[in-house]
């Protein structure tokens, strides 16, 4: 089953996506927030490239594991985003994951400026990963 994983921001949006078995994430892409919200046609050839059968949101929470201050906006446009796409939602946990894309993004060499683009389909493949992988357990 191939998964699409969304790290929703307020400016950007990462988007990765499984292989065709569901069992490894890759980064994709990343796209203003604004396209993916409207469905734009970058979007929308993500969506025809991959053919995902489910989508899989970064869950915004606190490291205590309590929603965090965005997870309700977050939720709600993860919602409307599946809607459009007519794809069943799930949610996974997030935290942190932002972080470790940037960790591993210095280990490659990149300088923050290079790295603004990628961190967030990064970010996107590492909880989709860890989503894949708990599904499998």
């Amino acid at each position: 089953m191939r998964v699409l994983a969304l790290d929703i921001g307020e400016v950007r949006v990462g988007i990765a996506a499984s292989d065709a078995t569901g069992t490894v994430a890759s980064p994709v892409a990343v796209l203003p927030a604004q396209e993916v919200l409207g469905h734009a046609r970058t979007f929308r050839r993500v969506l025809e490239d991959y053919e995902p059968e489910l989508l899989v949101c970064g869950r915004p929470q606190t490291l205590a594991g309590e929603d965090g201050p965005q997870a309700q906006r977050i939720m709600e446009q993860a919602q409307r985003i599946a809607r459009a796409c007519g794809l069943p939602l799930e949610f996974a946990d997030e935290r942190l994951s932002s972080r470790e894309a940037k960790r591993i993004l210095r280990e490659e060499g990149m300088s923050e400026r290079a790295m603004r683009g990628k961190v967030d389909m990064v970010a996107a493949s590492l909880f989709l990963q860890a989503w894949l992988d708990a599904r499998r357990t």
